[in-house]
């Protein structure tokens, strides 16, 4: 459908013309996508895991928190080479949804900022996007730690 010039058109024309030239999200591919890298980043993780147990030495709980601090490591170090991103278009929520996403949030706000400098551009804007969800998650955690307190005081639990 092709809109002529110094014609009005209608809202039900308008959306037309929209719905014509608007790609077609292809939801089973994106989902495909999403499974396989976030599945791969979590075999990853596994291996890492068995890393710090079997050849380190380390006990289950301590190499479950190095895992942790090896991937929020490695995602944003791949942030930062400007890999993470590139895998973030084509696998979407796979990507965002492991902790490495998270240091993904992290370092690509202080990374678009980097030219104001070391204090107003990265560190200003280092947790512009995880800031918030980090406050909520803080808080949320020291309110029910409150409310467990308080129902353990007076007997309840």
């Amino acid at each position: 459908m092709k809109l002529k010039k110094n014609r009005e058109i209608t809202n039900q024309e308008y959306q037309e013309y929209v719905d014509n030239l608007s790609p077609k999200p292809t939801f089973l591919k994106n989902c495909i996508h999403a499974f396989v890298v976030g599945g791969l980043i979590c075999v990853i993780g596994q291996f890492i895991s068995e890393f710090w147990m079997n050849f380190v030495g380390y006990d289950k709980l301590t190499s479950s928190s190095l895992t942790s601090i090896t991937l929020v490591f490695l995602g944003a170090f791949f942030t930062g080479l400007g890999v993470y991103d590139l895998l973030g278009k084509r696998a979407g929520a796979g990507s965002i949804v492991p902790i490495t996403g998270f240091a993904n949030s992290i370092v690509s706000p202080a990374m678009e900022h980097r030219q104001e400098g070391f204090v107003l551009g990265v560190s200003a804007n280092l947790f512009k996007i995880a800031g918030p969800v980090l406050v909520y998650g803080i808080g949320s955690s020291i309110l029910c730690g409150i409310i467990y307190f308080v129902m353990l005081k007076i007997n309840i639990i």
